[in-house]
């Protein structure tokens, strides 16, 4: 049984870039445009009427900016997951956009297969960041580290030591077979425990519990 297209929304104040998004979606099997969108409040009407899979959102755009259309969208009634790709001097807003609930940033001078990539890993319900954002996100939480919230502090006390042993490596970014390696256990045990990291700590994708891992001060450039 064939599956259906990822259904996309492009977000993005500039017509160029729209177009050649287009161009390399349209040309894409599997990748269908459903709308585009110039401003933030433009996308989040998008998400709310079309129900895309993804969107692929832009930051800096007049009026409502990119990082205030991601909260809207992944808190509202749409399922659709967004996909930050922007400038590479747009780097300091990854943490906000993350925050915000972002399944992915890249950025635009990634190869275009890679771009495509992420389309189909963040829809398929995956996250994932650009490595040198990564590197760049670390500099911000060592540059500007900012306490735990009250709510989050409680939550860390209900997962088991071993719970917080995989949180830890989440945040240092190794998967679930490195995870199982590290730790002496099977890989279906290291998926359950995620899986109940995500329960626990009302974490979206693994994006979140990365910076979930960071606030709690479990992983720091340092260690």
């Amino acid at each position: 049984m064939t599956q259906p297209p990822v259904r996309v929304v492009l977000v993005d104040d500039q017509p160029l870039v729209r177009a050649g998004l287009r161009v390399l979606i349209a040309d894409s099997a599997g990748l269908e445009i459903v709308g585009e969108a110039e401003t933030g409040d433009q996308a989040v009407r998008l998400a709310q009427d079309l129900r895309p899979d993804v969107v692929v959102m832009d930051i800096r755009m007049p009026g409502m900016n990119g990082i205030e259309a991601t909260g809207l969208i992944t808190a509202g009634l749409s399922s659709a997951r967004v996909l930050v790709l922007t400038t590479f001097d747009d780097d300091e807003y990854v943490y906000g956009a993350l925050r915000a609930g972002a399944s992915g940033f890249l950025v635009k001078d990634m190869d275009l297969d890679d771009i495509l990539g992420a389309i189909r890993v963040v829809a398929a319900g995956e996250a994932l960041i650009a490595p040198s954002v990564t590197r760049r996100l670390i500099e911000e939480f060592a540059a500007r580290p900012e306490p735990a919230a009250a709510p989050l502090r409680g939550a860390i006390e209900g997962i088991t030591d071993r719970e917080r042993e995989v949180l830890t490596l989440i945040g240092r970014g190794l998967s679930n077979t490195e995870i199982a390696d590290r730790l002496s256990i099977s890989p279906a045990t290291a998926k359950a425990h995620v899986g109940r990291l995500f329960t626990k700590l009302a974490a979206r994708d693994r994006v979140q519990l990365v910076i979930i891992a960071y606030e709690l001060g479990l992983v720091s450039p340092s260690r």
